[in-house]
């Protein structure tokens, strides 16, 4: 198959396995990121004091260095997620040291990623725990070494307070249950739903299944159909091309799709012309292309509604908030629980329609809270 240097770009990034992401703190709202920098200087003072008269109250006094750890670090998703982190991070001038490590998908190196942070002595751990319960020994060692560990956003399992300090989690099956209710409205005569996944068994998945599941179930006249529980596509563009296309030549009738990241789901729309087939409904995250592409695509293309929920890069802030303040005596978040909402839909127009902004490039997330100028940083390196 072949694709426009669009696509191929876009592909190469989620390839690119040094370029990633981060983390940092604030709560449901996206909040606010004005400041730049890349987290302190080279040399960690732990134990001394610091000025942070004028930083935000979690940054504490004690100087501590910050590390944020990737599963998987390659994804614009998360290469976003990393500068939000360090922005974040930069706001206390008692942070001196920012540490990014990315496991590149292997488990045993995002093990030894964690283990080697523990050696470099630093004082507060966000951690994507892509492996799940295989880090909590690690995390667990973490801990029992004097470091603040905070995993978010994919359950790691285990304890807090035990295998690791806090955990900040987000609603996943609020996605699926949003995306199921406006499937329904779409779908009153029932239909066929393809949903696409993320990596095999990854619990990001599981629970927005879980939540679309809920809303269907009461609806036996709309069916997903495909690879039970979800269809795979390791959140890679070129994956979910032939995912797509295995999909379109395997059924007749695909009424609407729900996929778990917005810009990987981007890069499959061309094979729907190539197929001969029109673009259904589609319920997935925020991704600028795809807005722009909807935005083109939408005349010709009929049925082509497109539902949106925040990607939530901003998140990271609550972890990175709760680590620094944990580990440097600052305030931390008033809750670990991140909350999400409809981004864009193009039916009701609620919040807003579709919105792409073609100054930016096309993997941006215009929901990140970065402004124009970060997000262009993140791809320009």
């Amino acid at each position: 198959m072949r694709l426009d240097s669009r696509y191929r770009r876009l592909s190469a990034l989620f390839a690119a396995g040094a370029l990633a992401l981060g983390v940092a703190a604030c709560g449901g709202n996206g909040g606010d990121d004005s400041s730049g920098g890349s987290g302190g200087s080279a040399t960690a003072a732990s134990g001394t004091s610091a000025s942070t008269s004028s930083a935000p109250s979690y940054c504490g006094n004690k100087k501590i260095t910050l590390s944020l750890s990737d599963g998987e670090g390659a994804d614009t998703w998360r290469r976003i997620t990393h500068k939000i982190a360090e922005l974040e991070a930069a706001k206390c001038p008692n942070v001196t040291k920012f540490v990014y490590t990315d496991g590149q998908g292997n488990t045993q190196k995002a093990i030894s990623d964690i283990q080697g942070l523990v050696a470099q002595g630093v004082n507060a751990m966000v951690i994507f725990p892509d492996a799940g319960k295989a880090l909590l020994p690690a995390m667990r060692s973490a801990v029992k070494a004097g470091a603040t560990v905070v995993p978010y956003r994919s359950p790691p399992g285990g304890k807090a307070g035990v295998d690791y300090t806090d955990y900040v989690a987000t609603d996943s099956d609020q996605y699926g249950i949003l995306w199921g209710n406006w499937l329904v409205g779409l779908l009153p005569k029932g239909g066929n739903v393809l949903y696409l996944g993320g990596p095999a068994g990854v619990q990001q998945s599981l629970d927005r299944l879980g939540g679309l599941k809920s809303v269907l179930d009461k609806h036996p006249d709309i069916k997903l159909i495909g690879q039970q529980p979800f269809n795979v596509t390791n959140w890679d563009p070129a994956k979910t091309q032939q995912v797509v296309t295995a999909s379109l030549a395997k059924f007749p009738k695909i009424d609407a799709i729900a996929a778990d990241y917005g810009a990987a789901m981007d890069s499959a729309l061309p094979v729907f012309k190539q197929a001969g087939r029109k673009i259904p409904p589609i319920a997935t995250e925020d991704s600028n292309q795809l807005a722009c592409d909807w935005k083109k695509l939408k005349p010709t293309n009929p049925d082509f509604q497109l539902y949106t929920n925040s990607s939530q890069n901003w998140m990271v802030k609550t972890a990175v908030q709760d680590a620094i303040a944990k580990a440097a005596g600052g305030t931390p978040p008033k809750s670990l629980s991140v909350k999400n909402a409809t981004a864009e839909d193009s039916v009701s127009g609620k919040p807003k329609q579709p919105e792409c902004d073609p100054s930016l490039p096309g993997d941006a997330i215009l929901s990140s809270s970065l402004d124009a100028a970060n997000l262009k940083a993140v791809f320009n390196k």
